[in-house]
């Protein structure tokens, strides 16, 4: 979910954290302390509740909350409130498939198509994906399907039901095993595979031999029939209401809903202590320290180093105190999710939020869950936060000028010009690394301007010369993490020939809107999540991040370990009558310039057509500031844009049928085939 989360970030930015630090009176409880921090939370960075429990040697030591269940009402979050858990829902699909390994159902070292026989790509590398790979992201497959899966109050399989037969024209980014990137759709083929084998849905499988000797009765999958209330109240910036319900309908990936206790209780299972769930050798296997089998970057320190599962299997920066520690974070559209776990010491942490974004979560459970260990005496102090000074330039020897070049990540290309030891760089982690000048200090490095970031060269074994960022990033008043990455990599020129140049040249700069996402999806809240903006670098070859082929077609050639190489795309372009449209994945967009503007008298109508897709509208100075009143059918909806791409109104969320229509902006229709819209405009 990087466009999504990046989305979210960006909108967190505009909050400034205060300077409030914690209280360092030893005198303090934990519970004041953790208190303190998840209220910094609640006031400095978007979050609106936050519940947090930790479990030491299977008994609750510490449950609390911070923030509201509702808004409207001021109800406090309490320990019953569920959340969604976004990602941590893999480290459940994970011990499901690894149950089923203990049962002698499945071997994870088998191709996966011997349990999901249907398992089929364009690409024949994909019969040596297997179950294993998918655990630890290093299957190959570009990385997400996530049309249709965010739904409001919307609990449509669509996305399960279709993910086999979209996967089956698509290729693969590398061999099987080469490297591990961050990949949703693995986790959704464990979901399909568990069905397969055990004969029945993904989410009886979990009531049955999970939550049930578990005695969890607030861990669900949208489709399991529970009071939706329990739920926290979710927000967007820009509403002063409460959304309705998230449903993340890819369960596997990312769609269980929990508490924060029942979270640590299933820590239990993760660290060994309920061998009748998951044997001692499947949790020792799950800890596996799997990213080491492919390419990687070399430093041990990090966030990211992923076993079966798990996002860290020796988690920063409790290594640097001789402890093992294990994570996994979660992000949905409204929900954030952190699970931490001690096996060595039997402790858990669990921390969930709406709002926010699991990184400032993460940031939490660091510093309270040494806090705790210090008052337990596992550890005698706690390291200090690292301190940087401004970097020292020195001359830079003249062979790293060689580096200058295009580089890419999935979805950009940038243009990277080492000048006098000094290289522009645009921002990292969603804006948390700005965009900045890094200056040279020796060792092959370059340093921002406060010190905390290092950017420098790296080649791989695969050839490839990666740009690395080393950074720590500081969240005031609740903490400090380390991240380091490969950002992004070198491209080669892909030269093109003059018919391919002019037809990519035509398509420079322009927007295509989605046509097939469901109306009640969470992604009309954001305009920019349902568009492909095409920036063509004519110079090398590449459009979006991808390297053009044809007059039509250009494909993905990011291969990037770890995160920002994940949700890779191909673009395929073709014409039905004067309209462009641009496919991915399945998904067809249309070109901008085939958007017509609404009408501008006072009535009309729109209607779905019978291939059930959205209809787009542009709103010039015709229909500008009037305000447009729509007689919606059942099952429809419309979401209007400014200028800027900002959701003025939509209806699913606001339950509003009448807005003013900003001059600029966009229109968006959706709702089953044949429906129509009435459309009213006045004055």
């Amino acid at each position: 979910m990087k466009k999504i989360i990046t989305v979210c970030l960006a909108a967190m930015l505009f909050v400034i954290p205060s300077p409030h630090t914690l209280a360092q009176n030893n005198k303090v409880s934990l519970k004041e302390k953790a208190h303190s921090l998840a209220s910094e939370l609640v006031a400095s960075y978007g979050v609106s509740g936050l519940q947090y429990a930790i479990m030491d040697h299977g008994s609750i030591v510490l449950s609390d909350s911070a923030g509201v269940y509702d808004k409207a009402t001021n109800s406090p979050v309490t320990k019953d409130t569920m959340f969604g858990i976004g990602s941590i829902s893999k480290i459940y699909v994970t011990a499901a498939t690894m149950m089923l390994v203990d049962s002698g159902q499945v071997d994870i070292d088998q191709p996966l198509t011997v349990y999901i026989k249907d398992f089929k790509m364009a690409d024949e590398r994909y019969k040596e994906i297997t179950p294993r790979m998918l655990m630890n992201h290093s299957s190959g497959l570009y990385g997400s399907h996530y049309g249709n899966s965010m739904l409001f109050d919307d609990n449509d399989t669509q996305n399960h039901d279709e993910l086999l037969r979209r996967l089956q024209s698509e290729n693969l980014k590398s061999d099987p095993g080469e490297y591990s990137v961050y990949c949703n759709d693995g986790f959704q083929l464990l979901e399909i595979l568990i069905e397969r084998v055990s004969g029945v849905s993904y989410s009886e499988f979990l009531e049955k031999y999970i939550s049930t000797p578990l005695n969890l009765s607030s861990t669900k999958t949208p489709l399991d029939d529970f009071d939706r209330q329990k739920l926290a109240k979710t927000y967007f910036p820009t509403m002063d209401h409460a959304l309705p319900v998230e449903n993340a309908n890819i369960f596997g990936a990312g769609g269980l809903y929990s508490t924060a206790e029942e979270l640590t209780k299933f820590a239990d299972v993760l660290i060994g202590n309920r061998t009748d769930i998951l044997s001692e050798q499947s949790v020792k296997s799950m800890q596996n320290h799997e990213y080491k089998k492919g390419l990687w970057v070399a430093e041990e320190a990090n966030i990211f180093n992923y076993g079966l599962g798990w996002d860290a299997v020796r988690l920063t920066p409790f290594n640097e105190y001789g402890i093992t520690a294990l994570n996994k974070g979660g992000d949905t559209v409204s929900y954030h999710s952190d699970l931490t776990t001690i096996p060595e010491y039997n402790i858990s942490i669990a921390v969930l939020s709406s709002g926010g974004a699991s990184i400032y979560n993460s940031a939490f459970t660091n510093n309270i869950l040494l806090e705790y260990l210090k008052d337990k005496g596992i550890i005698k102090d706690i390291l200090p936060n690292k301190t940087f000074e401004a970097p020292v330039k020195v001359e830079m020897p003249s062979d790293l000028l060689a580096h200058s070049g295009l580089y890419g990540m999935v979805g950009e290309t940038i243009h990277v010009e080492i000048k006098n030891g000094e290289i522009d760089l645009p921002a990292f982690i969603g804006g948390l690394v700005p965009p900045q000048q890094y200056v040279y200090t020796g060792d092959g490095q370059f340093k921002s301007k406060d010190g905390s970031a290092v950017i420098s060269f790296e080649q791989q074994k695969n050839g490839v010369t990666y740009i690395k960022l080393s950074t720590y990033l500081n969240f005031p008043g609740v903490g400090q993490l380390l991240m380091v990455t490969y950002e992004y990599q070198k491209l080669d020129p892909n030269p093109l020939q003059e018919a391919t140049r002019k037809a990519w040249e035509n398509r420079n700069g322009k927007k295509y809107y989605a046509l097939d996402e469901k109306i009640t999806s969470m992604f009309y809240l954001s305009q920019e999540i349902l568009t492909k903006n095409i920036s063509v670098d004519l110079e090398y070859g590449y459009a979006t991040g991808t390297k053009i082929m044809d007059e039509n077609k250009a494909v993905n050639v990011v291969k990037i370990p770890i995160m920002n190489g994940r949700d890779a795309f191909d673009l395929n372009f073709y014409k039905e009558g004067h309209a462009e449209y641009l496919v991915i994945e399945g998904f067809s967009y249309i070109s901008e310039d085939a958007v017509k503007p609404i009408y501008g008298g006072k009535s009309s109508t729109c209607t779905i057509p019978s291939n059930g897709r959205a209809v787009w509208f542009k709103i010039d100075e015709q229909s500008a500031n009037k305000t447009m009143t729509v007689d919606i059918p059942e099952g429809g909806g419309f979401a209007v844009y400014d200028a800027k791409g900002i959701p003025v109104n939509f209806s699913i969320a606001s339950m509003s049928n009448s807005v003013v229509l900003p001059e600029g902006g966009l229109i968006v229709f959706g709702g089953n085939a044949g429906e129509v819209f009435k459309i009213n405009l006045s004055l």
